[in-house]
């Protein structure tokens, strides 16, 4: 987590996320900092990756002076944000096109990023709590939208394949391979079974 200054506004909440391919503005941010939507430019271009076998479309794209450092040492870059209208955790999130273009060297066990600044070295980063508080916070959202969208298909498909809920069910998702047994959990209650393999591995 990082603080940078974003076209003059400093954002408190932002996620510096090495495995993204994009920097990501939520829409409401943009609201916030009082940037027209008529600045952005139209994109054509989907990405993947926010829930599983859903491809989303950004609002259009913008370019922002990112900051990082202090008035006495400070890194001044231009970035692409790709703006989306999603729920939102984090104020903005910077992926690996920011890590190139600022030369960003991460400490993932202290949780600080390091630069090379005009004066000296630029250190940024978080506590640990307000890491675990965010990182918490976002993976609660983000079950919920999963959640939101895959577990209606999962109904359907359940509904249309196996009529009668206590048995196995059927779809090529859960369906149990033909080496399986039934074995009861508790022999008091007959309802409670799992599904094992007959034929494990040596070890």
């Amino acid at each position: 987590m990082v603080d940078p200054i974003v076209c003059k506004k400093c954002l408190t909440k932002v996620l510096m996320d090495r495995g993204s391919n994009l920097n990501i503005l939520y829409v409401d941010t943009l609201d916030a900092m009082r940037i027209p939507q008529s600045e952005l430019r139209p994109v054509n271009s989907p990405f993947h990756g926010v829930i599983p076998g859903v491809q989303a479309y950004p609002l259009g794209q913008i370019d922002l002076p990112v900051t990082f450092g202090d008035c006495a040492n400070f890194c001044m870059e231009v970035l692409t944000f790709e703006v989306v209208d999603f729920l939102r955790s984090y104020h903005a999130i910077l992926g690996w096109p920011c890590y190139a273009k600022f030369m960003v060297i991460p400490n993932y066990t202290y949780l600080e990023l390091n630069m090379l600044g005009p004066n000296c070295v630029i250190t940024m980063g978080s506590t640990f709590s307000h890491a675990y508080m965010y990182d918490r916070e976002h993976y609660e959202l983000t079950t919920a939208i999963v959640n939101s969208t895959e577990l209606p298909k999962l109904r359907n498909v359940v509904a249309l394949v196996v009529p009668d809920c206590n048995e196995p069910t059927s779809t090529s998702a859960f369906r149990p391979i033909e080496e399986t047994k039934v074995v009861e959990v508790d022999p008091s209650d007959p309802t409670k079974t799992v599904w094992i393999r007959i034929k494990l591995w040596p070890k």
